[in-house]
């Protein structure tokens, strides 16, 4: 039995030893914590019923706080429902009570919630004054991540109003905020709106930062789906700047996450028909561009991308990693270590795969670039520690032996 049905079982056991008539505040409560859980259980209408009952229990029994806290709760399961106007005037009714219960979190969390479905209405006047009025609330409680969700949402409102510039003023300092309230994924959403606000502006320069600070936030074993909305809307900024070598990859990275959501699948995917044909060797063209110092991340993601992908577009990867390594040799040791990093990186079976494309691919070079690959690669190897180095040592040996091809890697 899952987690959440053994805690409805409790809590349905409490409210047959709780009866209404003789218990109301207690079977009250009990239906209160019965919606809670139904709706973390995505069970909105079940939950909707439940907390229904304790809204007009708490009311009967005259307590105006706890009522207000179910009817928080029964907007959100009627917003959940698509039902917006009525989440919406219960959203109000409950801030209200808030207020006069002097319970200013609780009030800046119901205009939170009453502002969303103003946003979702199209009501954007009325809209922003709730978002507005919940981040002062939630500021002067001291709630910095609930604080910077309200400014987020007020400023993707006025994006959404065509007000771009006033949204930036609101979501630069929101980005910081949500860090400050321990809050990284809303720091990486704010960052992601903070982006497309700057596209809205034409200022594609900042834009790419605020996306890079929204993937940073936002790490592809985390939050996929995050990651991979940042990356096509990246390809997006690096496309109207002119990076066609930087769109590409962006593109194919977001396309790349197995989590990807179908709207963000489809902008990806018309970016990329929109540019030029990939050729492989995007990958060299943004390394030629970028500082050393940025190397290890471009040269990650990538790598990631090759691991989660089919093997043929894997080994065609690991061919073109190698053509560009062997046209740079002033520069094959570092981007041979840099390679090298990311695939350490890697958990066991992706770490496998892309060796094993590596080994597959020097194997269809001729003699002297397959021994000049793997002379560079294994220098490479001896600049990291030596359980490291015996790691990938050990490893393309092993498998360039499983493809009869000889050992000479360590």
């Amino acid at each position: 039995m899952q987690p959440f049905e053994t805690e409805l079982d409790e809590l349905r056991s409490r409210l047959r030893r709780f009866p209404v008539a003789r218990y109301p505040v207690q079977h009250a409560t009990c239906q209160f914590h019965l919606g809670t859980v139904l709706l973390r259980a995505d069970r909105p209408e079940d939950a909707l019923a439940a907390l229904q009952t304790a809204q007009a229990r708490f009311a009967a029994c005259g307590m105006v706080l706890e009522r207000a806290k179910a009817a928080n709760l029964v907007g959100v399961a009627l917003r959940t429902l698509g039902r917006s106007a009525e989440a919406s005037r219960i959203f109000a009714d409950a801030a209200r009570d808030f207020n006069r219960a002097d319970k200013p979190e609780e009030e800046g969390a119901a205009l939170f919630n009453r502002g969303l479905v103003l946003a979702q209405q199209g009501d954007f006047s009325a809209a922003q004054s709730a978002l507005r009025r919940a981040e002062a609330l939630f500021a002067a409680a001291g709630r910095p991540a609930q604080a910077a969700a309200a400014a987020r949402e007020h400023g993707g409102v006025l994006l959404q109003a065509g007000d771009a510039a006033t949204a930036i003023d609101l979501l630069s300092p929101a980005v910081d905020m949500a860090w400050q309230g321990g809050d990284s994924a809303g720091a990486g959403a704010t960052a992601n709106v903070l982006g497309l606000a700057y596209l809205a502006t034409g200022d594609n320069d900042r834009a790419i930062e605020a996306f890079r600070q929204a993937l940073s936030a936002h790490p592809r074993s985390v939050r996929p789906a995050d990651y991979a909305m940042a990356k096509a809307n990246l390809a997006l900024a690096h496309e109207r700047r002119g990076d066609t070598a930087q769109a590409v990859l962006a593109g194919q990275q977001a396309l790349g996450v197995p989590a990807v959501a179908p709207l963000v699948r489809a902008q990806a995917r018309e970016l990329l028909e929109r540019l030029p044909a990939a050729s492989g060797h995007e990958l060299f063209a943004v390394l030629d561009e970028e500082p050393m110092a940025r190397w290890p991340v471009v040269v990650r993601e990538e790598v990631v991308r090759w691991a989660d992908g089919v093997p043929g577009a894997r080994l065609d990867a690991a061919a073109a990693w190698i053509d560009g390594q062997l046209g740079r040799p002033d520069r094959a040791h570092d981007l041979a270590q840099t390679l090298l990093g990311a695939l350490l990186e890697l958990p066991p079976p992706g770490y496998q795969r892309v060796v094993t494309a590596l080994v597959q691919a020097v194997a269809r070079r001729d003699d002297a670039d397959a021994d000049e690959f793997r002379r560079v690669t294994r220098s490479a190897m001896a600049r990291f520690a030596i359980p490291q180095w015996q790691r990938l040592a050990a490893t393309f040996d092993q498998t360039a032996v499983e493809h009869g091809q000889p050992a000479a890697w360590a």
